[in-house]
């Protein structure tokens, strides 16, 4: 059997230090790269590029995740900024809504992190709350928490039961983008999850599983993408 591979979205830093060196780079936390292994798939990273390079690149793999990082620029929801978010990532923002819209396009097996989950939800017209407390501890370190599958979704089958997971965000999604169902919560009833549910594999979820080792979310999209 082909092992599938499964691109990861990456993103460009003006300033990385290795070495001797300090120079511009394209990057991404290894733990995307041992999670897609670890699942039985081949990673590829998949710098930003023009939106319009999105159908080509997506037709060279079996399945794509969208990482996680920045806040999504409130423009891309016609929101304006709130004073707790980021800065933007514009280059980033177009070239991962692209990926998202061409993955959907062609019923390509797609998974987003945190971000990614998020940009899911803007694709499809949803928004975003700009800030929330209590989902993001101390800078630089993942907290946990318990996060509730919803039965009957996808992602249900997958969890079945509630589990405790590594997140570290402080925006979530408001209102839900057209088509997407949410399929996880956290105590506080946070939208944890969300889904398509006519589509092969279409999940987001707010937490990170690379920083953890269940790798059943993971696990599930390359089963997506044998199939």
């Amino acid at each position: 059997m082909v092992t599938p591979v499964i691109g990861i979205s990456t993103y460009r830093e003006t300033s990385a230090r290795w070495g001797v060196w300090d120079l511009p780079a394209v990057l991404l936390p290894a733990g995307y790269v041992d999670l897609v292994r670890a699942a039985g798939a081949r990673a590829m990273l998949l710098p930003p590029d023009a939106a319009g390079a999105a159908p080509e690149v997506l037709a060279r793999v079996d399945g794509v995740v969208i990482a996680g990082g920045p806040d999504v620029d409130p423009s891309c929801y016609g929101a304006k900024r709130a004073p707790e978010t980021g800065p933007p990532a514009v280059e980033r923002d177009a070239w991962e809504l692209a990926l998202i819209r061409a993955a959907t396009a062609a019923d390509l097996p797609l998974l987003g992190i945190c971000r990614g989950m998020q940009l899911m939800n803007v694709a499809r017209g949803g928004t975003l709350t700009q800030h929330l407390e209590g989902h993001r501890g101390t800078p630089g370190v993942f907290g946990t928490h318990v996060v509730k599958p919803v039965p009957g979704t996808v992602l249900g089958g997958v969890l079945d039961g509630a589990v405790s997971v590594p997140a570290f965000h402080h925006q979530a999604v408001a209102e839900l983008g057209a088509g997407l169902v949410p399929s996880a919560h956290a105590e506080d009833g946070t939208v944890e999850a969300v889904e398509l549910p006519d589509a092969r594999f279409a999940v987001g979820v707010q937490w990170h599983p690379e920083m953890g080792d269940d790798v059943r979310v993971l696990s599930a999209l390359v089963a997506a993408a044998r199939r």
